[in-house]
């Protein structure tokens, strides 16, 4: 972004930020000093299975609520309209299958990895690959997370990009090594509360400096942001109410079902009752969080549509809802610094998450089996160690991020999609065709990776045409006029990290 355009933060905002970071520290070395100190495997990764469901539920959420998330949907709500919004609609089966069919058989094994129950229901071999499968998907992951955040404040505010990627990593990698899973759990509260204040904060502030609740409405419904259900069975358009509301229904099983970052967190539960209650309390917030990040990309169509604004010629939406930030907080100090540690306590919460899971599925999966006699004592000891690999290793895969050509919601849903779903698939497998065996599964699951890679790289040059001709315009004088200059502005404005 041009020089010009960059916002720059007051001290205040420093401070607020560094809060962040500080406060997140101290958790985990509260739960470093407090109880056993993190001597066992089963408090370091199972918080001694003591948690309730309230800490549960509000760390489901922030593991779900990434800075992916905070920036991607209202980027794609500003480009597109209120079609995304539909996702919501998948949220109450999504959790309802999880909460009586998945937590009631994983909880009631005992189990530590979630791939436990694979090796119990088919083989050993379909265990290492859905932890293998998880590996791949969480590291990758793990990189857009950290990478995302970072790469947006620096557009807008010339903030360090590196010194950002290193102040999250590391951080997350100290609190999440010496506190355990405990540390990461209440660390996940304390960030979501940070998330939902500095969303709000700039739909409030952005709302008023618009002209009001009725003046936004009025901009966006000219502006034809607000969408009506699309039961088009196409399955190259970019979002419909089949790839949403149904589709989003397996998404969110492949999370909330088969996820070890997710499971993990049912499993710390003190009961089942209490992981089952956990799950319940997660359907209002997760929809109060889609509504948030919705409403603020209405809000930013709303101040920009009209105006040939600095902001809509830059080079990604992703960095322009950053800039829309600090464009309706200037001023207001301290505002500003909110929303960054909004934004970077939803990268913390998701990447401590996978920090902490990968060093789990590591130890009880691929390390335990093969050194059944290891010690207690060295066991925990390789499993921080693990959680200190695998921060730096996501570190490393931040370096790599940039190389993905699409949004940041694109690509975690590409992820999740492609990854995810051969997953789910042979935990469905096992839990709903009592006759199938581990020769089917892994075939099962290789021919559904092949499949679903065979049908992204197909979609390809749909999407992207598409991309290009189905965008909504930017502005409501634009009315339905698609010329070869909007087309080639939209094309521009759909790649986010510039090689």
């Amino acid at each position: 972004m041009d020089a010009s355009l960059q916002k720059r933060f007051a001290p205040l905002d420093y401070g607020i930020f560094s809060l962040l970071l500080a406060a997140s520290l101290a958790i985990g070395l509260y739960h470093a000093l407090a109880g056993g100190r993190q001597r066992t495997t089963q408090e370091f990764l199972m918080a001694d299975r003591s948690m309730s469901c309230l800490p549960v539920s509000l760390s489901l959420i922030a593991s779900f609520q990434s800075a992916v998330a905070i920036i991607g949907v209202p980027g794609e709500v500003y480009a597109h309209g209120t079609q995304y919004w539909f996702l919501g609609c998948s949220y109450f089966l999504g959790l309802l299958i999880p909460a009586h069919i998945f937590i009631p058989v994983l909880y009631r094994l005992r189990i530590t990895s979630a791939y436990q129950y694979l090796e119990l229901r088919f083989s050993r071999a379909v265990r290492i690959c859905g932890t293998v499968t998880f590996i791949f998907q969480t590291v990758v992951y793990m990189g857009l997370c950290v990478y995302t955040p970072a790469f947006a404040l620096n557009a807008v505010t010339g903030f360090e990009i590196w010194g950002a990627v290193l102040a999250i990593g590391l951080v997350c990698m100290i609190y999440t090594t010496i506190g355990g899973l405990k540390a990461v759990i209440w660390t996940d509260v304390f960030q979501t509360a940070v998330m939902f204040a500095g969303q709000l904060a700039v739909i409030v502030v952005g709302v008023q400096k618009t002209g009001g609740v009725m003046e936004v409405g009025r901009k966006v419904w000219e502006g034809n942001r607000i969408a009506g259900i699309d039961l088009n069975p196409d399955p190259t358009e970019r979002h419909t109410f089949w790839t949403l509301g149904v589709g989003g229904v397996f998404l969110m099983l492949s999370l909330y079902g088969s996820n070890q970052s997710q499971v993990q967190r049912y499993l710390s539960a003190k009961s089942e009752r209490e992981a089952v209650r956990s799950v319940y309390m997660v359907f209002p917030a997760l929809q109060l969080s889609l509504a948030l990040s919705c409403v603020m990309g209405l809000v930013m169509f709303a101040r920009y549509c009209g105006e040939e604004s600095p902001p809509l010629a830059s080079s990604n939406r992703d960095a322009m809802v950053m800039y829309f930030v600090m464009d309706m907080l200037e001023g207001l100090p301290g505002l500003p610094g909110l929303f960054v540690a909004c934004l970077f306590s939803a990268a913390l919460s998701s990447i401590s998450s996978s920090f902490n899971s990968l060093a789990t599925v590591t130890m009880e999966d691929l390390i335990k089996p093969r050194f059944p006699a290891m010690t207690e004592a060295r066991a925990t000891l390789l499993s921080k160690g693990l959680a200190v690999f695998y921060g730096l290793l996501c570190l490393a895969m931040a370096f790599l991020t940039h190389l993905m050509g699409d949004s940041v919601l694109q690509v975690a849903l590409k992820i999740f999609g492609m990854v995810g779903g051969p997953v789910l698939g042979l935990f469905c497998l096992g839990m709903f065709f009592p006759w199938a065996n581990s020769t089917p599964s892994l075939w099962t699951a290789e021919v559904l990776l092949v499949v679903l890679h065979v049908v992204q790289r197909l979609q390809l040059p749909h999407r992207r045409l598409r991309r290009t001709l189905h965008q909504l315009p930017l502005r409501p004088s634009e009315g339905g006029g698609r010329d070869s200059r909007n087309r080639l502005s939209v094309f521009r404005e759909a790649v986010v990290f510039p090689s």
